[in-house]
């Protein structure tokens, strides 16, 4: 049996570093996916070939679950994942992953493709599975977060899985809306700087929860889902400047990403001017209270908005990486701008989530 599955990569619309401290995402799919094509063999074992990075992976397989060599080894984590949930695999599988999401720059290319090689595993084991996308996409999760011990949050692992665009709230507990908001062209733009996920990961999210703890003790009443932002002058006087503006920074994303929601789930005609003013708004906090933005993605966002972007922000966990600008009208002409900055861009659309063909 031979089957192949894609799935994309996203872009964060709304709520960079909002989702692990329990307030919500708008994230979209995007028209960069990543493939495997597999089929069954008789020699036990997993083996996937990786052109385009010149690599391959063989992984010996006796049914029981597997060790993990080095960290995030998602194949094996994979495969142990699903041990787990009750499948069985007494025939090898082989295949050949390929992919144009660029790796390592915020779109998600890990979670994409954890997600299409546990879709793939799910349809070639001894007794196939359907699993539903948002079934994937909290398995997915298990395999590359929960599985290492590592920060982050659900967001890359539903929107690469459901597609579309997203509005995801994970507090209290898991709430997926899909939204099928009319918009345009993007222009996703790889500045080509290598980032540190996990340290900036650990430095904003562990910032954060120390800033929470400390305003807890202060005033039990306090939640970053409920207060005011025009409330937190009350703890001026108990926080550094950094924390402060940290914490302003978090609340105003936060009311921004509600006013975005508003914007996208409208049944009159979509407010592009405002969804794109809304992104930069966005970029504005996570360059000025976050500090992830770099020099280079500034100019590349500022170029994109001189050639007739209505917005933009950088994508991902920052640090470097890709940044997006939306670009309805004369993304070619927004792109080549980027490009001029040192980035390479992509024309994109909003995509479908992990499908089998």
């Amino acid at each position: 049996m031979s089957i192949t599955v894609s799935t994309p990569g996203r872009i964060c619309f709304f709520g960079e570093h909002q989702d692990y401290l329990g307030l919500p995402v708008i994230a979209a799919a995007i028209s960069r996916r990543i493939q495997i094509a597999a089929h069954t063999t008789i020699q036990l074992g997993f083996r996937l070939e990786l052109p385009d990075i010149q690599s391959s992976i063989n992984i010996p397989f006796d049914g029981t679950p597997l060790p993990y060599p080095e960290i995030r080894d998602y194949f094996r984590s994979g495969v142990n994942v699903l041990l787990r949930e009750g499948f069985t695999f007494s025939k090898g599988i082989a295949g050949e992953v390929r992919g144009n999401i660029p790796i390592n720059s915020g779109t998600s290319s890990s979670s994409a493709l954890l997600v299409t090689w546990l879709h793939i595993l799910t349809q070639l084991a001894d007794e196939p599975r359907q699993l539903s996308q948002e079934r994937l996409a909290e398995l997915a999760y298990v395999a590359e977060v929960l599985e290492f011990g590592e920060p982050g949050g659900m967001m890359d692992h539903y929107s690469t899985a459901v597609g579309d665009v997203i509005y995801l709230e994970s507090q209290p507990q898991i709430h997926l809306e899909k939204l099928h908001p009319a918009l345009g062209t993007f222009v996703l733009g790889d500045s080509q700087e290598p980032k540190d996920t996990i340290g900036i990961l650990k430095r904003v999210k562990l910032g954060m929860l120390d800033i929470i703890q400390k305003l807890k003790s202060i005033n039990p009443a306090f939640s970053l889902t409920d207060f005011e932002i025009t409330e937190v002058s009350e703890f001026k006087d108990f926080l550094s400047k950094d924390d402060y503006i940290l914490l302003k920074g978090n609340l105003s994303n936060r009311d921004i990403l509600r006013e975005a929601l508003t914007v996208l789930k409208t049944d009159n005609e979509l407010d592009h001017v405002r969804f794109g003013k809304l992104l930069t708004d966005h970029q504005t906090n996570l360059r000025e209270a976050q500090r992830i933005s770099t020099p280079k993605i500034d100019r590349m966002l500022d170029a994109a908005l001189n050639a007739g972007a209505l917005g933009g922000k950088i994508n991902g966990s920052g640090g470097g990486g890709c940044m997006f600008a939306y670009a309805p009208h004369k993304p070619e002409r927004v792109a080549e701008a980027i490009e001029r900055e040192g980035g390479k861009a992509y024309v994109i659309t909003i995509d479908k989530g992990t499908s089998l063909r």
